[in-house]
């Protein structure tokens, strides 16, 4: 009598885990699930790019300041130069005004130098820039920052001409990327 109380409690038991495993529910009780999708939340608006992508004209329009995603840097640097702080405080502004938008900054180098340094100063340059962003009220959540390394050129050679122009941080904003 006993082992078959024992047997049932244990049936119990493991039915009501069953239960508790399967039931979708309501998010009562449950941890909260990270969404990672970077489409989430933002909105999309009617104006359409080359690419297809639904981005304001404002960001599209080659007289706008916004059109411009590209920030420059010197060898070996990582700092953002005065020269295109304009460009950096301009998109910061438009990210505060339009908080659904979320953006990407891309690190680049020129192929000199070591994958793993490449790799730790297109950090380094993507990091720079957000961290200014963020400064200027970005949200930190608007603004993810990857290194491409030398993986990503602009402009290919073997020159100083083309090392400037892969030496760079990319700003692309969701739909772009």
């Amino acid at each position: 009598m006993k082992n078959s109380i024992k047997i049932s409690l244990a049936s119990v038991a493991v039915a009501l885990a069953l239960t508790g495993c399967g039931t979708t529910g309501d998010g009562e009780g449950g941890a909260p699930v990270e969404n990672r999708d970077p489409n989430a939340g933002v909105a999309r608006v009617d104006v359409a790019d080359a690419k297809g992508t639904k981005l304001p004209a404002v960001l599209t329009d080659p007289k706008s300041i916004l059109s411009k995603r590209s920030i420059y840097f010197a060898l070996d640097r990582y700092d953002v130069s005065e020269q295109y702080r304009a460009l950096v405080n301009a998109h910061a502004k438009f990210l505060v005004e339009n908080r659904q938008f979320k953006i990407l900054i891309q690190g680049n180098t020129d192929e000199r130098g070591s994958r793993e340094y490449n790799l730790s100063l297109g950090q380094k340059r993507a990091d720079g820039v957000k961290q200014m962003m963020v400064l200027l009220g970005v949200r930190e959540d608007q603004i993810e920052s990857v290194s491409l390394g030398e993986e990503k050129p602009k402009a290919e050679g073997h020159g100083e001409e083309a090392w400037a122009e892969n030496r760079r941080a990319d700003i692309l904003y969701v739909g772009e990327f």
